[in-house]
Protein backbone atom coordinates (compact mmCIF):
# COMPACT_ATOMS: atom_id res chain seq x y z
CA UNK A 1 0.00 0.00 0.00
CA UNK A 2 2.80 2.44 0.84
CA UNK A 3 4.49 2.48 -2.61
CA UNK A 4 1.33 3.32 -4.68
CA UNK A 5 0.42 6.11 -2.26
CA UNK A 6 3.88 7.59 -2.50
CA UNK A 7 3.99 7.26 -6.29
CA UNK A 8 0.76 9.18 -6.51
CA UNK A 9 1.99 11.86 -4.17
CA UNK A 10 5.15 12.31 -6.19
CA UNK A 11 3.09 12.95 -9.33
CA UNK A 12 0.93 15.39 -7.43
CA UNK A 13 3.97 17.23 -6.14
CA UNK A 14 5.46 17.55 -9.58
CA UNK A 15 2.23 19.25 -10.61
CA UNK A 16 2.17 21.44 -7.52
CA UNK A 17 5.68 22.61 -8.25
CA UNK A 18 4.25 24.67 -11.09
CA UNK A 19 1.83 26.47 -8.73
CA UNK A 20 2.51 29.71 -6.95
CA UNK A 21 5.13 29.20 -4.27
CA UNK A 22 2.96 30.02 -1.21
CA UNK A 23 0.31 27.48 -2.24
CA UNK A 24 2.89 24.88 -3.21
CA UNK A 25 4.73 25.01 0.08
CA UNK A 26 1.56 24.67 2.17
CA UNK A 27 0.23 21.66 0.32
CA UNK A 28 3.74 20.23 -0.01
CA UNK A 29 4.28 20.12 3.75
CA UNK A 30 0.89 18.54 4.39
CA UNK A 31 1.72 15.77 1.97
CA UNK A 32 5.14 15.23 3.53
CA UNK A 33 3.56 14.69 6.94
CA UNK A 34 1.29 12.12 5.36
CA UNK A 35 4.21 10.31 3.78
CA UNK A 36 6.23 10.34 6.98
CA UNK A 37 3.40 8.80 8.97
CA UNK A 38 3.32 5.67 6.83
CA UNK A 39 5.77 3.66 8.88
CA UNK A 40 5.68 0.13 10.23
CA UNK A 41 7.06 0.04 13.75
CA UNK A 42 9.72 -2.54 14.49
CA UNK A 43 10.85 -3.56 17.94
CA UNK A 44 14.31 -3.27 19.38
CA UNK A 45 14.11 -6.81 20.67
CA UNK A 46 15.01 -9.70 18.42
CA UNK A 47 12.03 -10.97 16.49
CA UNK A 48 11.22 -12.76 13.26
CA UNK A 49 9.90 -9.59 11.64
CA UNK A 50 13.50 -8.39 11.36
CA UNK A 51 15.34 -9.06 8.13
CA UNK A 52 18.77 -8.82 9.75
CA UNK A 53 19.76 -10.71 12.89
CA UNK A 54 22.76 -10.03 15.12
CA UNK A 55 24.87 -12.54 16.98
CA UNK A 56 23.45 -13.19 20.45
CA UNK A 57 25.32 -13.92 23.66
CA UNK A 58 24.74 -13.64 27.38
CA UNK A 59 28.28 -13.40 28.77
CA UNK A 60 30.63 -11.40 26.49
CA UNK A 61 31.01 -10.19 22.92
CA UNK A 62 33.73 -9.07 20.48
CA UNK A 63 32.98 -7.33 17.17
CA UNK A 64 35.78 -6.36 14.79
CA UNK A 65 36.36 -5.82 11.09
CA UNK A 66 38.47 -8.98 10.79
CA UNK A 67 37.62 -12.56 11.73
CA UNK A 68 41.12 -13.40 13.00
CA UNK A 69 41.10 -10.40 15.34
CA UNK A 70 37.63 -11.28 16.62
CA UNK A 71 38.78 -14.82 17.41
CA UNK A 72 41.80 -13.41 19.26
CA UNK A 73 39.61 -11.17 21.42
CA UNK A 74 37.09 -13.95 21.99
CA UNK A 75 39.79 -16.30 23.26
CA UNK A 76 41.19 -13.68 25.64
CA UNK A 77 37.75 -13.17 27.18
CA UNK A 78 37.08 -16.92 27.34
CA UNK A 79 40.35 -17.36 29.23
CA UNK A 80 39.38 -14.79 31.86
CA UNK A 81 40.78 -11.56 30.50
CA UNK A 82 38.82 -8.36 30.75
CA UNK A 83 37.59 -6.06 27.98
CA UNK A 84 40.83 -4.04 27.89
CA UNK A 85 42.93 -7.20 27.72
CA UNK A 86 40.88 -8.28 24.72
CA UNK A 87 41.15 -4.81 23.16
CA UNK A 88 44.94 -4.82 23.41
CA UNK A 89 45.15 -8.29 21.86
CA UNK A 90 42.72 -7.28 19.10
CA UNK A 91 44.51 -4.00 18.40
CA UNK A 92 47.86 -5.71 17.81
CA UNK A 93 46.27 -8.59 15.88
CA UNK A 94 44.63 -6.16 13.46
CA UNK A 95 48.07 -4.69 12.75
CA UNK A 96 48.88 -8.10 11.29
CA UNK A 97 45.65 -9.18 9.60
CA UNK A 98 44.13 -5.85 8.48
CA UNK A 99 47.14 -3.86 7.27
CA UNK A 100 45.00 -1.32 5.39
CA UNK A 101 43.87 0.11 8.75
CA UNK A 102 45.02 -1.97 11.73
CA UNK A 103 48.36 -0.61 12.73
CA UNK A 104 51.39 0.10 14.86
CA UNK A 105 52.27 3.20 12.83
CA UNK A 106 49.02 5.14 13.19
CA UNK A 107 46.88 6.48 16.00
CA UNK A 108 43.39 6.66 17.42
CA UNK A 109 41.08 6.96 20.39
CA UNK A 110 39.73 4.54 22.97
CA UNK A 111 36.81 4.74 25.40
CA UNK A 112 36.90 2.38 28.39
CA UNK A 113 33.84 1.82 30.57
CA UNK A 114 34.39 0.37 34.05
CA UNK A 115 31.04 -0.94 35.20
CA UNK A 116 31.92 -1.31 38.89
CA UNK A 117 32.99 2.30 39.28
CA UNK A 118 30.67 3.57 36.51
CA UNK A 119 33.70 5.49 35.23
CA UNK A 120 34.60 6.17 31.58
CA UNK A 121 38.21 6.73 30.56
CA UNK A 122 39.08 8.41 27.26
CA UNK A 123 42.59 7.85 25.91
CA UNK A 124 43.78 10.08 23.07
CA UNK A 125 46.55 8.40 21.10
CA UNK A 126 46.20 10.45 17.95
CA UNK A 127 49.34 10.87 15.85
CA UNK A 128 51.32 14.09 16.40
CA UNK A 129 53.32 16.51 14.25
CA UNK A 130 57.13 16.24 14.30
CA UNK A 131 58.84 19.23 15.88
CA UNK A 132 60.37 20.43 12.60
CA UNK A 133 57.03 20.49 10.71
CA UNK A 134 55.93 23.52 8.71
CA UNK A 135 52.90 23.67 6.42
CA UNK A 136 54.84 24.64 3.32
CA UNK A 137 56.37 21.14 3.33
CA UNK A 138 52.97 19.53 2.71
CA UNK A 139 51.35 21.68 0.03
CA UNK A 140 51.61 21.70 -3.73
CA UNK A 141 49.56 24.61 -5.06
CA UNK A 142 46.08 24.03 -3.65
CA UNK A 143 46.71 20.33 -3.00
CA UNK A 144 48.14 18.55 0.04
CA UNK A 145 50.77 15.80 -0.30
CA UNK A 146 49.14 12.40 0.34
CA UNK A 147 51.89 9.76 0.41
CA UNK A 148 55.52 9.14 1.25
CA UNK A 149 57.72 9.68 4.29
CA UNK A 150 57.00 13.41 4.48
CA UNK A 151 53.39 12.88 5.61
CA UNK A 152 54.30 10.52 8.47
CA UNK A 153 53.21 11.85 11.84
CA UNK A 154 54.61 10.46 15.09
CA UNK A 155 52.60 7.25 15.64
CA UNK A 156 50.47 6.81 18.75
CA UNK A 157 48.87 3.35 18.50
CA UNK A 158 51.43 1.45 20.56
CA UNK A 159 51.40 4.10 23.30
CA UNK A 160 47.60 4.14 23.41
CA UNK A 161 47.10 0.39 23.61
CA UNK A 162 49.85 0.01 26.20
CA UNK A 163 48.47 2.85 28.35
CA UNK A 164 45.08 1.17 28.29
CA UNK A 165 46.75 -2.07 29.38
CA UNK A 166 48.77 -0.38 32.13
CA UNK A 167 45.72 1.40 33.55
CA UNK A 168 43.07 -1.30 33.13
CA UNK A 169 44.56 -4.60 31.97
CA UNK A 170 44.76 -7.80 34.03
CA UNK A 171 46.73 -10.32 31.93
CA UNK A 172 50.47 -10.05 31.12
CA UNK A 173 51.35 -8.20 27.93
CA UNK A 174 53.41 -11.16 26.75
CA UNK A 175 50.27 -13.31 26.75
CA UNK A 176 48.15 -10.73 24.98
CA UNK A 177 50.58 -10.31 22.08
CA UNK A 178 51.18 -14.04 21.51
CA UNK A 179 48.27 -14.39 19.05
CA UNK A 180 49.44 -11.43 16.94
CA UNK A 181 53.02 -12.73 16.95
CA UNK A 182 51.80 -16.15 15.81
CA UNK A 183 49.65 -14.67 13.03
CA UNK A 184 52.66 -12.70 11.80
CA UNK A 185 55.24 -15.51 12.02
CA UNK A 186 53.07 -18.47 10.95
CA UNK A 187 50.99 -16.44 8.53
CA UNK A 188 47.32 -16.42 7.61
CA UNK A 189 45.40 -17.12 4.43
CA UNK A 190 45.09 -14.03 2.22
CA UNK A 191 41.39 -13.09 1.87
CA UNK A 192 39.85 -11.59 -1.25
CA UNK A 193 39.55 -8.20 0.45
CA UNK A 194 43.28 -7.83 1.15
CA UNK A 195 44.14 -8.80 -2.40
CA UNK A 196 41.58 -6.33 -3.75
CA UNK A 197 42.64 -3.32 -1.67
CA UNK A 198 46.30 -3.96 -2.46
CA UNK A 199 45.47 -3.66 -6.14
CA UNK A 200 43.60 -0.45 -5.37
CA UNK A 201 46.47 0.88 -3.23
CA UNK A 202 49.27 0.49 -5.76
CA UNK A 203 49.74 4.24 -6.17
CA UNK A 204 51.21 4.61 -2.71
CA UNK A 205 52.52 1.12 -2.03
CA UNK A 206 54.61 0.50 -5.12
CA UNK A 207 56.46 3.77 -4.58
CA UNK A 208 58.03 2.34 -1.41
CA UNK A 209 60.55 -0.49 -1.79
CA UNK A 210 59.77 -2.16 1.54
CA UNK A 211 56.00 -2.10 0.88
CA UNK A 212 56.48 -3.36 -2.66
CA UNK A 213 58.65 -6.26 -1.49
CA UNK A 214 56.27 -7.18 1.32
CA UNK A 215 52.89 -6.98 -0.39
CA UNK A 216 53.57 -7.60 -4.12
CA UNK A 217 55.36 -10.15 -6.30
CA UNK A 218 58.04 -9.50 -8.93
CA UNK A 219 55.33 -8.57 -11.46
CA UNK A 220 53.91 -6.01 -9.04
CA UNK A 221 50.80 -8.12 -8.51
CA UNK A 222 49.33 -8.26 -4.99
CA UNK A 223 49.90 -11.31 -2.80
CA UNK A 224 47.62 -14.04 -4.09
CA UNK A 225 44.24 -14.99 -2.66
CA UNK A 226 44.47 -18.01 -0.33
CA UNK A 227 48.28 -17.87 -0.21
CA UNK A 228 49.83 -17.87 3.27
CA UNK A 229 51.03 -14.39 4.17
CA UNK A 230 53.94 -14.39 6.63
CA UNK A 231 55.48 -11.22 8.12
CA UNK A 232 58.68 -12.16 9.95
CA UNK A 233 59.90 -8.60 10.57
CA UNK A 234 56.54 -7.61 12.04
CA UNK A 235 56.60 -10.72 14.23
CA UNK A 236 60.00 -9.65 15.61
CA UNK A 237 58.70 -6.15 16.30
CA UNK A 238 55.67 -7.46 18.15
CA UNK A 239 57.87 -9.81 20.19
CA UNK A 240 60.10 -6.89 21.20
CA UNK A 241 57.05 -4.87 22.28
CA UNK A 242 55.66 -7.81 24.26
CA UNK A 243 58.90 -8.08 26.23
CA UNK A 244 59.98 -4.46 26.65
CA UNK A 245 56.77 -2.49 26.24
CA UNK A 246 56.45 1.18 25.39
CA UNK A 247 60.13 2.11 25.77
CA UNK A 248 61.39 -0.15 22.97
CA UNK A 249 59.01 1.52 20.52
CA UNK A 250 59.44 5.15 21.56
CA UNK A 251 62.89 5.34 23.13
CA UNK A 252 64.71 2.24 21.95
CA UNK A 253 65.55 0.25 18.86
CA UNK A 254 62.24 0.61 17.03
CA UNK A 255 62.23 4.39 17.50
CA UNK A 256 65.67 4.45 15.88
CA UNK A 257 64.39 2.42 12.92
CA UNK A 258 61.52 4.84 12.35
CA UNK A 259 63.70 7.93 12.63
CA UNK A 260 66.53 6.56 10.52
CA UNK A 261 64.21 5.62 7.69
CA UNK A 262 62.24 8.87 7.92
CA UNK A 263 65.20 11.24 7.86
CA UNK A 264 67.00 9.38 5.08
CA UNK A 265 63.91 9.60 2.82
CA UNK A 266 62.79 13.19 3.23
CA UNK A 267 60.69 12.64 6.35
CA UNK A 268 60.73 14.61 9.60
CA UNK A 269 60.49 12.17 12.52
CA UNK A 270 63.47 12.23 14.87
CA UNK A 271 64.29 10.07 17.89
CA UNK A 272 63.41 13.12 19.99
CA UNK A 273 59.95 13.22 18.42
CA UNK A 274 59.44 9.58 19.28
CA UNK A 275 60.70 9.93 22.84
CA UNK A 276 58.45 12.91 23.58
CA UNK A 277 55.23 11.24 22.44
CA UNK A 278 52.68 10.14 25.03
CA UNK A 279 49.09 8.91 25.01
CA UNK A 280 46.88 11.37 26.89
CA UNK A 281 43.97 10.85 29.23
CA UNK A 282 41.11 13.17 28.26
CA UNK A 283 37.73 13.97 29.79
CA UNK A 284 34.96 12.36 27.72
CA UNK A 285 32.22 14.60 26.34
CA UNK A 286 28.53 13.80 26.37
CA UNK A 287 25.00 14.93 25.73
CA UNK A 288 21.53 13.58 26.46
CA UNK A 289 19.51 12.72 23.36
CA UNK A 290 15.84 12.22 24.20
CA UNK A 291 16.93 11.03 27.66
CA UNK A 292 19.70 8.70 26.44
CA UNK A 293 23.24 9.57 27.55
CA UNK A 294 25.64 9.61 24.59
CA UNK A 295 29.35 9.60 25.54
CA UNK A 296 32.20 10.02 23.09
CA UNK A 297 35.73 11.32 22.58
CA UNK A 298 36.61 15.01 22.99
CA UNK A 299 38.95 16.94 20.69
CA UNK A 300 41.27 16.30 18.99
CA UNK A 301 38.64 13.67 18.03
CA UNK A 302 36.38 16.20 16.33
CA UNK A 303 33.96 13.48 15.27
CA UNK A 304 32.60 13.31 18.81
CA UNK A 305 31.63 16.96 18.84
CA UNK A 306 30.03 16.67 15.39
CA UNK A 307 28.01 13.66 16.58
CA UNK A 308 26.76 15.30 19.77
CA UNK A 309 25.99 18.62 18.13
CA UNK A 310 24.07 16.93 15.30
CA UNK A 311 22.01 14.96 17.83
CA UNK A 312 21.30 18.13 19.82
CA UNK A 313 19.98 19.86 16.69
CA UNK A 314 17.91 16.82 15.66
CA UNK A 315 16.33 16.69 19.11
CA UNK A 316 14.29 19.73 18.09
CA UNK A 317 12.45 17.71 15.40
CA UNK A 318 10.04 14.79 15.71
CA UNK A 319 11.91 12.24 13.60
CA UNK A 320 9.65 9.42 14.72
CA UNK A 321 6.66 11.26 13.30
CA UNK A 322 8.58 12.08 10.10
CA UNK A 323 9.44 8.42 9.59
CA UNK A 324 12.68 6.53 9.03
CA UNK A 325 14.54 7.66 5.90
CA UNK A 326 11.56 9.67 4.70
CA UNK A 327 12.35 12.78 2.66
CA UNK A 328 11.50 14.93 5.65
CA UNK A 329 13.79 13.02 8.03
CA UNK A 330 16.63 12.96 5.50
CA UNK A 331 16.21 16.72 5.05
CA UNK A 332 16.49 17.32 8.81
CA UNK A 333 19.54 15.05 9.00
CA UNK A 334 21.23 16.85 6.12
CA UNK A 335 20.62 20.33 7.50
CA UNK A 336 21.75 19.37 11.02
CA UNK A 337 24.90 17.70 9.72
CA UNK A 338 25.87 20.77 7.70
CA UNK A 339 25.64 23.05 10.72
CA UNK A 340 27.73 20.75 12.91
CA UNK A 341 30.37 20.52 10.18
CA UNK A 342 30.42 24.32 9.85
CA UNK A 343 31.46 24.60 13.48
CA UNK A 344 34.00 21.80 13.02
CA UNK A 345 35.66 23.72 10.21
CA UNK A 346 36.05 26.77 12.44
CA UNK A 347 36.48 25.67 16.05
CA UNK A 348 37.86 22.10 16.31
CA UNK A 349 41.51 21.51 17.15
CA UNK A 350 43.99 20.00 19.60
CA UNK A 351 42.88 21.30 23.04
CA UNK A 352 46.51 21.53 24.16
CA UNK A 353 47.06 24.21 21.49
CA UNK A 354 43.65 25.80 21.02
CA UNK A 355 40.83 26.52 23.44
CA UNK A 356 38.03 24.54 21.82
CA UNK A 357 34.62 25.97 22.91
CA UNK A 358 33.21 22.53 23.72
CA UNK A 359 30.55 23.56 26.23
CA UNK A 360 29.24 26.33 24.02
CA UNK A 361 28.90 24.00 21.06
CA UNK A 362 27.11 21.45 23.22
CA UNK A 363 24.69 24.01 24.64
CA UNK A 364 21.09 22.91 24.14
CA UNK A 365 20.10 26.56 23.68
CA UNK A 366 22.71 26.96 20.95
CA UNK A 367 21.50 23.85 19.14
CA UNK A 368 17.88 24.99 19.48
CA UNK A 369 18.78 28.31 17.88
CA UNK A 370 20.55 26.50 15.02
CA UNK A 371 17.50 24.27 14.54
CA UNK A 372 15.28 27.35 14.16
CA UNK A 373 17.28 28.30 11.07
CA UNK A 374 16.32 25.05 9.32
CA UNK A 375 13.43 25.63 6.95
CA UNK A 376 11.47 23.25 4.75
CA UNK A 377 13.94 23.65 1.89
CA UNK A 378 17.68 23.09 1.62
CA UNK A 379 19.94 25.89 2.76
CA UNK A 380 22.06 26.78 -0.30
CA UNK A 381 25.82 26.22 -0.35
CA UNK A 382 27.73 29.15 1.06
CA UNK A 383 24.93 30.22 3.42
CA UNK A 384 25.82 28.09 6.44
CA UNK A 385 28.52 29.50 8.68
CA UNK A 386 30.10 28.65 11.99
CA UNK A 387 27.97 29.93 14.85
CA UNK A 388 28.70 32.88 17.12
CA UNK A 389 29.43 31.06 20.37
CA UNK A 390 30.17 34.02 22.64
CA UNK A 391 26.69 34.14 24.17
CA UNK A 392 26.40 30.38 24.74
CA UNK A 393 28.06 29.24 27.92
CA UNK A 394 26.51 25.96 29.09
CA UNK A 395 27.81 23.35 31.10
CA UNK A 396 38.32 7.10 4.02
CA UNK A 397 40.49 4.35 6.08
CA UNK A 398 40.03 3.44 9.63
CA UNK A 399 38.88 0.47 11.67
CA UNK A 400 36.79 0.11 14.79
CA UNK A 401 36.15 -2.64 17.30
CA UNK A 402 33.71 -2.99 20.19
CA UNK A 403 34.10 -5.32 23.18
CA UNK A 404 32.18 -6.15 26.35
CA UNK A 405 33.34 -8.65 28.97
CA UNK A 406 31.42 -10.86 31.41
CA UNK A 407 31.63 -8.20 34.13
CA UNK A 408 30.01 -5.54 31.96
CA UNK A 409 33.20 -3.59 31.22
CA UNK A 410 33.30 -2.22 27.70
CA UNK A 411 35.73 -0.84 25.13
CA UNK A 412 34.99 1.26 22.06
CA UNK A 413 38.15 1.79 20.01
CA UNK A 414 38.81 3.44 16.65
CA UNK A 415 42.28 3.76 15.12
CA UNK A 416 43.71 4.52 11.71
CA UNK A 417 46.64 4.93 9.33
CA UNK A 418 44.71 7.68 7.54
CA UNK A 419 44.28 6.45 4.01
CA UNK A 420 44.20 2.74 3.23
CA UNK A 421 47.76 1.59 4.02
CA UNK A 422 48.50 5.10 5.28
CA UNK A 423 51.44 6.74 3.56
CA UNK A 424 52.32 3.54 1.72
CA UNK A 425 55.59 3.48 3.68
CA UNK A 426 56.65 0.28 5.45
CA UNK A 427 59.38 0.55 8.07
CA UNK A 428 61.58 -2.15 6.60
CA UNK A 429 63.24 -3.47 9.77
CA UNK A 430 59.97 -3.27 11.69
CA UNK A 431 57.61 -4.66 9.06
CA UNK A 432 54.80 -2.20 9.79
CA UNK A 433 53.15 0.59 7.82
CA UNK A 434 53.25 4.28 8.70
CA UNK A 435 50.41 6.78 8.67
CA UNK A 436 49.83 9.77 6.37
CA UNK A 437 48.12 11.92 9.01
CA UNK A 438 50.17 15.08 8.49
CA UNK A 439 47.87 15.85 5.58
CA UNK A 440 44.96 16.38 8.01
CA UNK A 441 46.08 19.74 9.36
CA UNK A 442 44.71 23.02 7.98
CA UNK A 443 47.77 23.70 5.87
CA UNK A 444 46.18 26.69 4.13
CA UNK A 445 45.62 28.70 7.31
CA UNK A 446 46.01 32.38 6.55
CA UNK A 447 45.37 32.05 2.80
CA UNK A 448 42.34 33.93 1.49
CA UNK A 449 42.50 32.31 -1.95
CA UNK A 450 41.60 28.86 -0.60
CA UNK A 451 38.10 27.96 0.62
CA UNK A 452 38.77 24.99 2.90
CA UNK A 453 41.65 23.96 5.15
CA UNK A 454 42.09 27.43 6.63
CA UNK A 455 41.02 26.86 10.26
CA UNK A 456 43.17 28.52 12.91
CA UNK A 457 42.13 25.85 15.41
CA UNK A 458 43.61 23.06 13.26
CA UNK A 459 46.63 24.89 11.84
CA UNK A 460 49.91 22.98 11.95
CA UNK A 461 52.11 23.53 15.00
CA UNK A 462 55.06 21.39 16.19
CA UNK A 463 53.93 18.53 18.42
CA UNK A 464 50.25 19.22 17.76
CA UNK A 465 47.62 16.56 17.04
CA UNK A 466 45.48 16.99 13.93
CA UNK A 467 41.71 16.75 14.26
CA UNK A 468 39.99 13.50 13.38
CA UNK A 469 36.45 12.34 12.70
CA UNK A 470 37.05 9.06 14.55
CA UNK A 471 34.05 8.66 16.86
CA UNK A 472 34.13 5.75 19.35
CA UNK A 473 30.88 6.02 21.28
CA UNK A 474 28.96 4.62 24.25
CA UNK A 475 25.22 5.11 24.77
CA UNK A 476 23.35 4.64 28.05
CA UNK A 477 19.61 4.26 28.62
CA UNK A 478 17.70 6.83 30.70
CA UNK A 479 18.00 4.42 33.66
CA UNK A 480 21.81 4.52 33.34
CA UNK A 481 22.32 1.06 31.81
CA UNK A 482 24.73 0.71 28.91
CA UNK A 483 22.86 -0.06 25.68
CA UNK A 484 25.26 0.63 22.78
CA UNK A 485 28.99 0.29 22.11
CA UNK A 486 29.78 1.42 18.59
CA UNK A 487 32.04 3.14 16.08
CA UNK A 488 32.97 2.93 12.42
CA UNK A 489 35.58 3.63 9.76
CA UNK A 490 34.54 6.01 7.01
CA UNK A 491 36.70 9.15 7.15
CA UNK A 492 34.69 12.37 7.27
CA UNK A 493 31.43 10.42 7.20
CA UNK A 494 31.98 8.70 10.56
CA UNK A 495 30.03 11.00 12.91
CA UNK A 496 27.10 11.06 10.49
CA UNK A 497 27.12 7.26 10.34
CA UNK A 498 27.02 6.98 14.14
CA UNK A 499 24.27 9.62 14.34
CA UNK A 500 22.03 7.55 12.11
CA UNK A 501 22.55 4.27 13.96
CA UNK A 502 21.70 5.95 17.27
CA UNK A 503 18.66 7.66 15.76
CA UNK A 504 17.50 4.43 14.14
CA UNK A 505 17.28 2.79 17.56
CA UNK A 506 16.01 5.71 19.67
CA UNK A 507 13.77 7.52 17.19
CA UNK A 508 12.57 4.71 14.98
CA UNK A 509 12.46 1.69 17.32
CA UNK A 510 14.47 -0.36 14.84
CA UNK A 511 15.89 -3.76 15.63
CA UNK A 512 19.62 -3.61 16.30
CA UNK A 513 20.65 -5.41 13.14
CA UNK A 514 18.49 -3.20 10.93
CA UNK A 515 19.62 -0.06 12.74
CA UNK A 516 23.15 -0.81 11.55
CA UNK A 517 22.35 -2.12 8.09
CA UNK A 518 19.73 0.43 6.95
CA UNK A 519 20.71 2.72 4.03
CA UNK A 520 22.63 5.82 5.12
CA UNK A 521 23.03 9.39 4.01
CA UNK A 522 25.93 11.79 4.27
CA UNK A 523 26.03 15.55 4.10
CA UNK A 524 28.99 17.69 5.07
CA UNK A 525 29.25 21.46 4.96
CA UNK A 526 28.68 21.85 1.23
CA UNK A 527 28.11 19.72 -1.83
CA UNK A 528 25.60 17.13 -2.89
CA UNK A 529 23.57 14.97 -0.54
CA UNK A 530 25.02 11.47 -0.69
CA UNK A 531 22.71 8.46 -0.48
CA UNK A 532 23.53 4.79 -0.26
CA UNK A 533 21.54 2.50 -2.52
CA UNK A 534 18.16 1.58 -1.08
CA UNK A 535 16.35 4.92 -1.21
CA UNK A 536 13.26 4.88 -3.41
CA UNK A 537 12.98 7.13 -6.50
CA UNK A 538 9.99 8.90 -4.93
CA UNK A 539 12.06 9.82 -1.86
CA UNK A 540 14.80 11.14 -4.13
CA UNK A 541 12.24 13.20 -6.06
CA UNK A 542 10.86 14.67 -2.85
CA UNK A 543 14.36 15.63 -1.76
CA UNK A 544 14.94 17.34 -5.08
CA UNK A 545 11.75 19.35 -4.56
CA UNK A 546 13.28 20.57 -1.30
CA UNK A 547 16.34 21.84 -3.16
CA UNK A 548 18.72 18.92 -2.51
CA UNK A 549 20.95 17.40 -5.16
CA UNK A 550 20.99 13.70 -4.20
CA UNK A 551 23.62 11.40 -5.64
CA UNK A 552 24.19 7.68 -5.15
CA UNK A 553 27.31 7.09 -3.10
CA UNK A 554 29.54 4.17 -2.31
CA UNK A 555 28.74 2.41 0.93
CA UNK A 556 29.39 4.41 4.08
CA UNK A 557 31.58 2.98 6.81
CA UNK A 558 31.33 -0.35 8.55
CA UNK A 559 29.82 -0.12 12.02
CA UNK A 560 31.06 -2.68 14.53
CA UNK A 561 28.50 -2.50 17.31
CA UNK A 562 27.33 -4.19 20.48
CA UNK A 563 23.83 -3.65 21.88
CA UNK A 564 22.54 -4.71 25.27
CA UNK A 565 18.95 -5.45 26.19
CA UNK A 566 17.82 -7.17 29.37
CA UNK A 567 20.13 -10.20 29.76
CA UNK A 568 21.12 -10.42 26.12
CA UNK A 569 24.16 -9.10 24.25
CA UNK A 570 23.72 -8.46 20.53
CA UNK A 571 26.78 -8.19 18.28
CA UNK A 572 26.39 -6.63 14.81
CA UNK A 573 29.23 -6.84 12.31
CA UNK A 574 28.43 -4.46 9.46
CA UNK A 575 28.74 -6.29 6.13
CA UNK A 576 29.57 -3.11 4.19
CA UNK A 577 33.16 -4.30 4.38
CA UNK A 578 34.00 -7.99 4.04
CA UNK A 579 35.55 -10.10 6.76
CA UNK A 580 33.90 -8.56 9.82
CA UNK A 581 32.84 -10.93 12.60
CA UNK A 582 30.82 -10.70 15.81
CA UNK A 583 31.39 -13.53 18.29
CA UNK A 584 30.25 -13.96 21.84
CA UNK A 585 29.52 -16.48 24.53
Amino acid sequence: MVRPIRDGLVQALLYLKSMKKKYFIGVFMSLLVCIGSIQARTQTTLDYQSRIHPQIASDFMVVTQNKHATEVGYNVLREGGNAVDAAVAVGFALAVTLPRAGNLGGGGFILIYDKESNDISAIDYRSAAPISSTSDLFTQGESVVRFGHIVNAVPGSVAGLLKAHKDHGSLPLTELLKPAISLASDGFEVPHDLNYVLEWGKESMLANEASRDKFYDSNEDPIQIRSIFKQPNLAKTLFKISKKGNDIFYKGEIAEWISEESLSNGGLITVEDMASYEAKLREPIETFYRGYRVVTMPPAASGGLVLLQTLNILENFDLKESGHNSAQTVHYLSEAMQRAYADRAEYHGDPDYYEVPVQQMLSKKYSSDLAKKISDTRTPDGQIFAGDLKKYDESPDTTHFSIIDSRGNAVSNTYTLGSSFGSGVTVKKGGFLMNNQMRNFSHFYGREDVKFGTSEANKLEPGKRMISTQTPTLVFQPDGKLIMILGSPGGGRIPNIITQVISNVIDHDMSFGEAVMSPRINQRLEGKLQLETGFSPDTVNLLMLRGHEPEISTTMGSVQAIFLEEENIFGVADTRRPGALAKGN
